[in-house]
């Protein structure tokens, strides 16, 4: 066996930048993103996969066309896979995203907050 172990707050120390996914770790298929939020995202949908959000610490909200959905530590959503959301947050908020290697940040949208994919810290 060759692993090591993982700690989240020292990885969250090595970047800065907002709504920018870096992988931590892989299982299967999987992979483990930890991102810092802040401000708005944009309207998007991801048509193969369900994405979970964890936040680490923070708060977050979760906007669907029909609701809004508050997430704060300690809090997990899956949004299921074909769903439109926007997430946002007003204040800087830490999260943890579990999403197939592959997946792109902005889902079926491309724009300049669509960042480069499969990043590791």
């Amino acid at each position: 066996m060759n692993s090591k172990k993982i700690n989240i707050q020292e990885k969250f120390q090595k970047f800065s930048e907002h709504w920018s996914p870096k992988v931590i770790a892989e299982m299967n298929d999987y992979q483990f993103k930890l991102a810092k939020v802040k401000g708005e995202f944009i309207w998007h949908e991801h048509k193969e996969t369900d994405e979970v959000f964890i936040v680490i610490d923070g708060r977050m909200q979760i906007e669907f066309r029909e609701e809004i959905i508050e997430l704060e530590t300690g809090d997990m959503y899956v949004v299921p896979k074909g769903v439109e959301h926007k997430p946002y947050a007003e204040e800087e908020c830490s999260i943890m995203l579990v999403e197939p290697r592959g997946v792109v940040n902005t889902g079926d949208k491309t724009n300049d907050m669509t960042i480069e994919n499969d990043v590791w810290i």
